[in-house]
C-alpha cells in the first residue's frame, strides 16, 4: 500500500473513532475509577458517609439467584472527591458478611450523618448498622430491630407517621426466598434509632408473593408518603398501592393499572404537572416497561401510557432511574438490562420518551440495579450499574461529558402551617422538592431549609431533613404571640444552584404583646410610666419601648399613647 493511501487511511480511522467516541456522552471508566472485583450485585446504595462533601457507594452483594449460595460482604467504595473509588470494606463495615438484596443509607438516631441498612434473601435478618459519624458503621441490629427474619429483596426509609424520624419498610416473601409469599413490614422509629414492629396495625393484611420492590412516594400529594410494593407474581397477585392516613395507617388505592413480572419501580414528574408517575421495569405487557400517569394527582387514578416509551422492547430489565441528562428540566430515562447495554430515552417535556442511542458505552453486563448522581463534583449525572446472576460480576461506572446542570431545584408545594391555638408550640413544615434525578431517597443537596421571619422578613432558618423520597421536613420555632409568620422553603443542590419556594404566611396564636407593657403584666400603667422615667436618657432596656437602644421621647409618648390599655 502507496504510504500516502496509510497516512489517509489512518487519518480517516482516527477521525472517525474521534467522531465515535464524541457521541457517546457516558463513558465507561470503571477500570480507572472502581477496583476490580468479582461479586454478585444486587443494589446499590448511595451517600456521604464521611461528611467530606462527595458520594461514596454501597454495594449490597448476596449469591445466589434462587437458591443460597456463599455469603459475601456488603462492598463500601469511599471516593476520593474525584470520582475514583476505594474499596475500604474491611475497615467500615468489618466481619459483616451475608444475602444482601438491598443498601439504603438513612439517619435513623438523629445524629446527622448515614447509617445503613442491609435487606437480606432466605430468611435472614436485615441488618442495620450505625455510623460513628466518620462513615464507620458498626452492627446494632440486635439492639434496634425487632428479632424477625424474612426473604427481602428490598428495603428503605421513610418517615410514614409525620414525627420527623425514618421508619423501615420491607419486603419479605416468606421463610423460603424472594419467590414466595409473605406479609411486607414495616418497622417504625421511636425517635432515638430503635424500632418495633408496627406491620399489624398499619398495614393491610394479606401476603404477597415474590416481592421485588418496596418505594415509598407521596402519590396523593397531600406531604405523606404513601407506600408502593412491587411484584414479580401475576395478577391477582399484583403491585400494592398503599395510601397513607397522615398517621401512617396504610389502605389500598385504587385503579392502579394491572402489571405482572415487575422487578422494580422509579417514582418521578414525568410530564411536569406536579405529581409524581410511576414507572415499573419489566412491569408491561411480555416483560415491557409499564408507564403509569398519575392522572389526577391523587393517586386515585393511573393511566397506562406505557406506548410513550419509543421503543418499548420485549427483554429482561431490572431497574430503572429518571434523570436530566441534557438539562432541559425534565426527565429523562436510563434502564438497566439484564445481558445488555444500557438503554438511555430522551423526554419531550410531556412524558413520551424516544430512545437515543450510541450515548453510553455499550457493554453485555447483567445490570440489577442503576444509580444516577454526580461522583467527580463536575456538575453533571454519572450513571453506576450494579452487575448480578451472570457475566464478570464488574460493577460499572459512566462518567458524563454532557450539560452541565444549571437549573435549581424546584419546589413543587410546600405545606401551609396553621396557627393553631395552643401557645409556646413549635410548627413542622414540609416540603416536596424535585431536582435533575430521582431515588428512592430524594437527591443530594448541599442544603435544604426552612427561612422565616415576622414583619414580611425572613431573618431566620432551620435546617430541613429528607423524609423519604421527595418529601423533606423541617421545624420553625415558637414566634412571637399574635404576629404574622412569614416562611419559604430554600433549597441548594449540591452545585450551587438555588431555588426558593413561594413565601406563605400563618400567624402565631395569642394575643399580640403591647410594648408599652414594659412589665409584662398585661397593662400599660403608672408602673410602665415609672420605667420609663427611672431610665430615660439612658440605655436601660428596661424603659427602651422601642428597642433603640436608647430612653428618649419616643418611649416615653409610647407609654403615655398606650396607657390604660
Amino acid at each position: 500500500m502507496p504510504a500516502r493511501t496509510t497516512i489517509t487511511c489512518v487519518i480517516t480511522h482516527l477521525t472517525l473513532t474521534l467522531c465515535a467516541h464524541a457521541q457517546i456522552q457516558f463513558v465507561d471508566q470503571t477500570t480507572t475509577r472502581f477496583p476490580v472485583q468479582a461479586e454478585y450485585t444486587n443494589q446499590i446504595g448511595v451517600g456521604d458517609i464521611d461528611a467530606d462533601g462527595d458520594l461514596d457507594l454501597c454495594f449490597a452483594n448476596g449469591q445466589s439467584y434462587s437458591s443460597l449460595g456463599a455469603l459475601l460482604k456488603p462492598r463500601i467504595y469511599v471516593n476520593n472527591g474525584a470520582g475514583v473509588f476505594a474499596d475500604l470494606t474491611d475497615t467500615r463495615v468489618a466481619g459483616i458478611t451475608g444475602c444482601f438484596r438491598s443498601a439504603e443509607f438513612g439517619d435513623v438516631d438523629g445524629d446527622n450523618d448515614l447509617d445503613l441498612l442491609l435487606g437480606q434473601d432466605f430468611n435472614r435478618p436485615p441488618l442495620l448498622l450505625i455510623n460513628n459519624g466518620a462513615g464507620t458503621f458498626a452492627n446494632e441490629t440486635t439492639i434496634r430491630l425487632p428479632a424477625l427474619t424474612s426473604s427481602t429483596a428490598r428495603a428503605t426509609f421513610g418517615d410514614v407517621d409525620g414525627d420527623g424520624d425514618l421508619d423501615i419498610a420491607l419486603c419479605n416473601s416468606g421463610t423460603t426466598s424472594r419467590f414466595g409469599s409473605g406479609q411486607p413490614r414495616l418497622y417504625t422509629n421511636d425517635s432515638t434509632g430503635r424500632f418495633i414492629d408496627a406491620t399489624a396495625s398499619r398495614l393491610p393484611v394479606g401476603n404477597i408473593a415474590e416481592q421485588m420492590d418496596v418505594l415509598f412516594l407521596d402519590a396523593d400529594g397531600d406531604f405523606d408518603l404513601d407506600l408502593f410494593v412491587a411484584t414479580r407474581a401475576s395478577t391477582p397477585n399484583q403491585s400494592r398501592l398503599w395510601l397513607n392516613n397522615g398517621s401512617g395507617i396504610f389502605a389500598s388505592g385504587g385503579n392502579f393499572p394491572n402489571d405482572a413480572t415487575a422487578y422494580a419501580y422509579d417514582a418521578g414528574d414525568i410530564d411536569g404537572d406536579g405529581d409524581l408517575d410511576l414507572i415499573g421495569t419489566n412491569a408491561g405487557t411480555s416483560n415491557q416497561e409499564l408507564l403509569a400517569r398519575n392522572a389526577t394527582g391523587l393517586g386515585t387514578s393511573w393511566t397506562n401510557i406505557s406506548t410513550s416509551i419509543s421503543p418499548n422492547p420485549s427483554v429482561d430489565d431490572n431497574d430503572s432511574k429518571f434523570f436530566d441528562m441534557d438539562n432541559d428540566g425534565d426527565f429523562d430515562l436510563v434502564i438497566a438490562v439484564l445481558g445488555g447495554s444500557k438503554r438511555i430515552y430522551r423526554n419531550s417535556g410531556t412524558g413520551a420518551f424516544t430512545q437515543v442511542t450510541g450515548v453510553i458505552t455499550a457493554s453485555t453486563d447483567s445490570s440489577l440495579d442503576v444509580k444516577v448522581a454526580d461522583f467527580d463534583g463536575d456538575g453533571r449525572y454519572d450513571i453506576v450499574t450494579g452487575q448480578g446472576e451472570s457475566g464478570a460480576f464488574q460493577n460499572r461506572l459512566y462518567m458524563n461529558n454532557g450539560a452541565v446542570d444549571t437549573r435549581a431545584p424546584v419546589t413543587v408545594r410546600t405545606e401551609q402551617i396553621v396557627g393553631g391555638t395552643v401557645l409556646g408550640v413549635s410548627h413542622p413544615v414540609r416540603v416536596e422538592l424535585r431536582d435533575a434525578y430521582t431515588s428512592h431517597m430524594g437527591f443530594h443537596p448541599r442544603s435544604v431549609t426552612v427561612r422565616f421571619g415576622t414583619g414580611g422578613v425572613l431573618s431566620q432558618s432551620a435546617p430541613m431533613k429528607l423524609t423519604g423520597n421527595a418529601l423533606w421536613r423541617g421545624v420553625i420555632p415558637p414566634q412571637t404571640a399574635g404576629s404574622v409568620v412569614s416562611y419559604s422553603v430554600r433549597s441548594v443542590d449540591s452545585f450551587g444552584n438555588t431555588g426558593d419556594g413561594p413565601t406563605m404566611t400563618f400567624t402565631e396564636p395569642g394575643t399580640p404583646t403591647n410594648p408599652a407593657d414594659l412589665n409584662g403584666d398585661g397593662h400599660v400603667d403608672g408602673a410602665d410610666l415609672g420605667a420609663v422615667l427611672a431610665a430615660f436618657g439612658s440605655g436601660n432596656p428596661s424603659g427602651d419601648v422601642n428597642d433603640d437602644g436608647f430612653v428618649d421621647g419616643i418611649d416615653l409618648a409610647s407609654v403615655l399613647a398606650a396607657f390604660g390599655i
